[in-house]
């Protein structure tokens, strides 16, 4: 009576893998817990939250009323409203500028090309507040300031975006574009008729870096606003801060709770085909 042949069982693997997942788990919940928190304290009333114990869940909850108190002291849902509409008109003009400039730098062949992606590179590298001053002084000569396109204006050519586009673009085959021309389309048609249709993960991608970022920009509307009609949610936030009679932080971790929630939703819902566009898996 032959025996079952055994398994032979790769420990080093199996430890390898539980480690690996062990640690991206931890670093995990080490970035949610942030998050975590904001939740819970909007959910506790003001006696809880300066409490010194450590408590995660309140006794008392207070959730209807922080939210309430968000939703009704501040004109919050109309500073989400003004952030959505600029985040949608920044990420459009965006994309308009971006793509035919991809496309050129990544199909297209023309002198000084190497040397204008060298710059795109470079242009990477320096933050929106090194050129703060010179766009403020242009928004003013041009009696922009606190406005809706002085939030727009001088976001509308992203150097992130020819990039991650352009690196899309180079693997597209040659052969697809070399047939549109063949069949007499314009450069411009097939920009936007063969390029543009299979790049939408890349331009989801771009789209979630590009929402996020200026979802959540706090400098530049705080250096060009003045008036309220044009703040976006993270001054709206700061609504709540009060120096002299206290910052009701459960009201405002309630404001910024509903302020992260649409862009939990957006990613959730872009997740595939915001890592097909990371991935850079070009067609398929």
């Amino acid at each position: 009576m032959t025996q079952p042949a055994r398994v032979a069982v790769d420990w080093p693997l199996i430890l390898g893998t539980l480690l690996r997942h062990t640690l991206l788990i931890s670093l995990a919940l080490v970035m949610l817990l942030p998050f975590v928190w904001m939740l819970l304290t909007s959910f506790k009333p003001a006696d809880e939250i300066f409490t010194n114990q450590l408590r995660w869940l309140p006794e008392n909850w207070a959730l209807v009323d922080n939210y309430t108190k968000a939703l009704t002291e501040s004109s919050l849902l109309g500073y989400m409203g003004t952030g959505a509409m600029v985040v949608v008109a920044i990420f459009v003009i965006q994309v308009v500028v971006s793509v035919p400039a991809a496309y050129a730098l990544a199909k297209l062949d023309f002198p000084g090309r190497k040397s204008f992606f060298a710059s795109v590179l470079l242009c990477l590298m320096v933050p929106t507040q090194a050129v703060a001053i010179p766009w403020y002084l242009e928004l003013h000569y041009l009696g922009l300031l606190d406005s809706f396109w002085s939030l727009v204006l001088p976001f509308s050519l992203s150097v992130f975006g020819i990039f991650l586009l352009r690196q899309f673009f180079v693997g597209i085959p040659d052969e697809l574009i070399d047939a549109a021309r063949m069949d007499g389309m314009s450069e411009w048609r097939i920009v936007w008729c063969v390029v543009f249709p299979n790049a939408i993960p890349a331009v989801v991608s771009f789209g979630i870096f590009s929402v996020v970022a200026h979802w959540n920009d706090y400098f530049w509307p705080l250096i060009v606003l003045n008036s309220q009609e044009f703040y976006t949610p993270t001054l709206g936030v700061v609504d709540f801060r009060n120096a002299e009679s206290g910052t009701d932080y459960g009201a405002l971790m309630a404001a910024a709770t509903l302020v992260v929630v649409p862009l939990m939703a957006a990613f959730l819902l872009a997740q595939r085909r915001f890592i097909e566009g990371i991935s850079m898996s070009g067609m398929k």
